[in-house]
Order: structure tokens, then C-alpha cells, then sequence
């Protein structure tokens, strides 16, 4: 067999990076925050991998198994990843991991969108808008939610990164509607306007009750470059995709089976592991960027990383043989601070599998390391991506 997989756990960034100040995230830091906000982190498997190593984190120490003697430290490799490309969204990490390092980042509208913009969208949909200008989403749907049911107009909201969402409740417009729409605003959201994502949020439920559906789409942006999945394909290694992953890359050349929660996409990995006898699994893991960090919520952040640790054991069990797999972040986005965006931040990186040699990996110049090491695992032909050295030599045992 030959398999390795990269599980992007969204928004769990690390601390601090270099330019964090310049995009207004100083003292941004996901997982340092959150264990200082709740008195020190419990995660004994996560802490055996090497967490506590890649940077200290409050209650994580080196990584002991308990049946281990102290000292003999992290049975996987594990360094961190400082951000190289501008921006600090989910496409601007993903496309890092996989080799597109951006020099400049994707347009943001902290004013809202240009009035002659959302007109033309108007037009073409047949349907107003209200709003317009950046906010939480379940704060905009609260607000709004009753006037768009009354009107039939979409509810258009941004946020500090570069996206523009509408959202529309279930009732009002089919969930297939407000596709077509937003199809229709990512054909409009093009050069000078070319944002990251057009994001579709449905919504269901009643004025003080709205709650938004598991149907969300991202219509991303395609691919500025030649990625690892475009060489992969060329190669003829199978990809499976888990959560988001085929939307922050327009769906070329990786199709998705998208997850609504962090323990659905944990069995859908098992499963993957299970059923793939070669191949690369690429994961977007969810709920800690869209459920807890954009929310806040430092008791439900501290959760899911209970849920994740208790996970690892059977992720460990099907992590045999040639097998490569990643766990690591494509931003920050605190639950401690004030802001509910993403943050820029560097992220961990731990790699384990059967023939894996537990040793530090540093601190990495790029994401786009990870891309390149799973380049070199399948043996990609040359030329290599255009960003991002592999560190396959530094954990071959």
C-alpha cells in the first residue's frame, strides 16, 4: 500500500508568525490561548504525537505515552509551518499546502461591496439584497432573517477575508436558488472584484429561532497555479477528498464528500483509510474554524480538541506501513479574542505512519513543505511544485 493523507484541521493555528502584527493579530494564538482560557490542555494522545513539542502549549508536556519512560519523548515527527502567501483564509492555505504560495492576497470589502456590483447581481438573479457590509453570519441571518422573509431579498454579508455570502432561508428561496445565485455572483466576481469565495448559506427556522442548514457551498475561485492535486492527477495517483476541500479548489481535479461535523469527517477518514489501497486523502475538518472559532466559543473550541484527541488512537491503528499522514492547519482563528475572523498564524505540523521516525521538523518557511513531501512519497515526475521543500528524507526511518 501506498498512502498518505493531509488532514487540515481548519482554523487551528499555533502563535505567532512574523507579519502577524501587519494583518492586526498580535497575540493571535489558537491553541496557546484556548488551553490558558481553560486552565491548561488534557489531550494525552495529541500530547504523545508531539503537540506540546511543536510549540508549548499549557498542560501539553514533550509527548510521554504513559507506558513509555519519561523522556523518551513523541512517537511522531512534529515541527510547525510559518504562512508564506498574503492572506489568512482557508483557499490561501489550502492552495499553500498544496504549492501556490500568493504574493498578494485576495481583495477584502471592510465597506461592503461596490453598490453598482450588487446591482448587476440583482439584475441577474431577479432578486435585491440587504446588508451588505461585514458581520457575523448568524448575527446578519438574527437581524434580518424577518425583512429578507417578507421581501424575498437576499441577505449579502462579508467578513474580514475575502468572501461574499448570501444567504437565504429555505422557505423563502430553494436551497437551489440561492446556488444558482451565487453561481451567478462568482461569474461577476471576477478580475478587480475577484474574491476568494462566494459562500451559499442556507437557513431555516423563525424570527429570534433562525439556525443555518448543513447545505453550505463554497464557490471558490479556481487555482491560480499548478497545485498537487493538478500533479497527482497527471500522475495517476487517486485522490479522495473529505469536507470542503473540492470547493477551495473549484473541484479541479479532487471531488469531496462534504462534512457537516468533525466526527462525521473522523469516520469518513477511518473509512478512506480502510477502503484505499493507494492513493492521497485530502481532509478539511471543520467545526473549530466555523463552529467554535468564528463563534467564540472557547468551551466548544476546548471540545472538539477533547473529541479530536480521543479520535487519535483510531487514526494511529490504520497509520501503518508506508503511510504518510499529516495533521495540521491552514490559519488561526482564536476563540479568545475580540474579532470572530480568521487570524494569521502559523500552524502545527505532526506526520505519523508505520515507517515514520519521531523527530522535530523545525519550523518550516512554508505550508507548502507538506505538498512537496507528499510530491516526493508518490514519486511525482519533475519539474517539483513551484513552492515548498520536502522533508520525506528527515522522517524515513
Amino acid at each position: 500500500m501506498k498512502r498518505a493523507a493531509i488532514i487540515v484541521l481548519d482554523g487551528l493555528g499555533i502563535g505567532a508568525c512574523p507579519d502577524q502584527a501587519a494583518y492586526g493579530d498580535a497575540g493571535s494564538d489558537t491553541l496557546g490561548n484556548v488551553a490558558r482560557a481553560v486552565g491548561g490542555l488534557r489531550l494525552p494522545n495529541l500530547e504523545r504525537l508531539g503537540l506540546g513539542k511543536c510549540r508549548p502549549i499549557l498542560g501539553l508536556t514533550s509527548g510521554v505515552d504513559p507506558g513509555r519512560k519519561p523522556g523518551d519523548g513523541p512517537v511522531a515527527a512534529y515541527g510547525v509551518a510559518l504562512p508564506a502567501s498574503a492572506g489568512k483564509d482557508s483557499t490561501t492555505g489550502h492552495w499553500e499546502i498544496c504549492g501556490i504560495v500568493l504574493k498578494l492576497a485576495f481583495r477584502t470589502y471592510p465597506n461592503g461591496f461596490p453598490t453598482s456590483l450588487l446591482e448587476d447581481f440583482a439584475r441577474r438573479t431577479g432578486r435585491g439584497w440587504l446588508g451588505n457590509r461585514p458581520a457575523s453570519g448568524t448575527q446578519i441571518i438574527a437581524e434580518l432573517g424577518e425583512e429578507h422573509q417578507r421581501t424575498g431579498k437576499w441577505i449579502v454579508y462579508t467578513s474580514a477575508d475575502s468572501v461574499f455570502q448570501v444567504a437565504a432561508h429555505e422557505h423563502t428561496v430553494r436551497p437551489d436558488e440561492l446556488y444558482r445565485g451565487c453561481r451567478a455572483a462568482r461569474e461577476l466576481l471576477v478580475g478587480e472584484h475577484a474574491v476568494s469565495r462566494v459562500i451559499a448559506r442556507p437557513f431555516t427556522g423563525r424570527p429570534g429561532a433562525y439556525q443555518r442548514t448543513s447545505g453550505r457551498k463554497d464557490f471558490s475561485i479556481e487555482p491560480v497555479g499548478e497545485t498537487l492535486l493538478d500533479r497527482l492527477a497527471a500522475a495517476g495517483v487517486p485522490r479522495v477528498g473529505i469536507g470542503k476541500v473540492d470547493d477551495l479548489f473549484a473541484g479541479r481535479n479532487i471531488a469531496s464528500e462534504h462534512t457537516p461535523t468533525n466526527r462525521h469527517a473522523y469516520r469518513l477518514v477511518e473509512r478512506a483509510l480502510d477502503e484505499t489501497e493507494r492513493g492521497f486523502i485530502f481532509v478539511n475538518v471543520i467545526e473549530f474554524d466555523q463552529t467554535w472559532g468564528h463563534r467564540n466559543d472557547v468551551a466548544g473550541f476546548h471540545e472538539g480538541l477533547r473529541e479530536l484527541d480521543a479520535w487519535i488512537p483510531r487514526l494511529e491503528a490504520r497509520a501503518t506501513g508506508d503511510d504518510v499522514i499529516i495533521l495540521t492547519a491552514d490559519h488561526g482563528n482564536d476563540p479568545t479574542t475580540p474579532s470572530t475572523d480568521h487570524s494569521r498564524e502559523a500552524v502545527p505540523i505532526l506526520v505519523l505512519g508505520g515507517r515514520v521516525r519521531a523527530r522535530p521538523l523545525g519550523e518550516r518557511r512554508s505550508f507548502a513543505d507538506m505538498g512537496a513531501t507528499v510530491a516526493e512519497f508518490f514519486e511525482v515526475p519533475p519539474p517539483p511544485l513551484a513552492a515548498g521543500t520536502s522533508f520525506l528524507p528527515e522522517i524515513r526511518a
